[in-house]
């Protein structure tokens, strides 16, 4: 007589990828502009179909607006969400042409009497905007916001008048920096990194090199977290990497870290991803829609980042 018994149990399926889990977590989560840039960047989607979303977000000055950068709400447009608009047009090869001409008017017509970008113009006045973020009606040139458009434009080389007092103001302002922050050294050197005078760009990067390190601006060991302090202003835990210095490994920031820092940041950058299948965001969150909103666009960056750098793609 056959034995009888229990009928064996399905073999367990494979446990989902991380790209396939930071899929997942766009198409629950992301606005269709992220969607759009997920699927080019890594499933072979179209430029175009960026190119059409990210339209969207532009209004009638050639600005952008309408909270295409999440921190800002409201429709007007705004130097850091016209800068947005550059790194999506510049990562799909489209940052040029009459698009750049266009962008470069709405640049010249929110210009400071010195020629640079304010951070924040007092159209943004009456919106809601992230409570670290100051609105005043004179505001002043701005590094954070001038250095990364400057240094986009200069990439895919663009020529237009607005650029030229734009760019003396970024060597003056990072030429002078003598103490500073995170995020106004990632400026300086998303404008270092593509500005023509490359000599000057490679001083001015050791100089600023030695300057993150002093200051210890970068966190070179994600065990221990407690030696590096955090910048004033900043939210608790809101640290900055090695990787977020050098987003390629041809930025001129990118030799301000050994090669052993380096992979102790990827190795880091790689574990921060959540069961969620999404990156976190490490700066302040004030409201449920801008962390929603943020979230796809630091997991699209750290997955760029993660390419950029040859790590395999699971």
């Amino acid at each position: 007589m056959a034995e009888t018994g229990a009928s064996p149990l399905p073999p367990t399926p494979p446990a989902p990828s991380p790209l396939a889990r930071a899929e997942q977590f766009v198409w629950l989560t992301a606005r269709v502009l992220e969607q759009r840039r997920f699927a080019y960047h890594f499933l072979g989607g179209s430029a175009d179909a960026v190119e059409t979303a990210l339209t969207a977000y532009r209004n009638e000055d050639e600005g952008y607006g309408h909270a295409l950068e999440p921190d800002l709400r409201g429709p007007v447009s705004q130097p850091l969400h016209t800068g947005h608009a550059l790194r999506v047009l510049d990562s799909i090869g489209r940052c040029g042409g009459q698009r750049a001409e266009r962008v470069c008017r709405y640049l010249t017509s929110v210009s400071t009497p010195d020629g640079a970008l304010p951070a924040i113009h007092p159209a943004q006045r009456g919106y809601p905007a992230a409570p670290f973020i100051s609105v005043v009606d004179d505001p002043p040139s701005d590094l954070l916001a001038t250095g990364p458009v400057v240094g986009m434009l200069h990439r895919n080389e663009v020529w237009h008048a607005w650029l030229f007092r734009a760019t003396d103001f970024c060597w003056q302002a990072v030429e002078s920096l003598a103490k500073s922050h995170p995020y106004e050294i990632e400026a300086a050197v998303a404008f270092l990194d593509s500005v023509p005078d490359r000599s000057r760009a490679e001083a001015a990067a050791d100089r600023l090199g030695r300057l993150v390190r002093e200051h210890r601006l970068a966190a070179l060991d994600p065990d221990h977290l407690e030696a590096y302090p955090v910048s004033p202003g900043y939210a608790p835990g809101e640290h900055h990497f090695p990787h977020d210095f050098a987003r390629t490994p041809g930025s001129l920031a990118r030799g301000w870290f050994t090669d052993e820092e380096m992979t102790r940041s990827l190795d880091f950058l790689v574990s921060e991803q959540r069961e969620d299948g999404g990156w976190p965001i490490r700066w302040r969150q004030w409201a449920p829609t801008t962390t929603l909103e943020s979230r796809p666009i630091v997991t699209i960056e750290a997955l760029r980042t993660l390419d950029a750098y040859g790590r395999p793609r699971p």
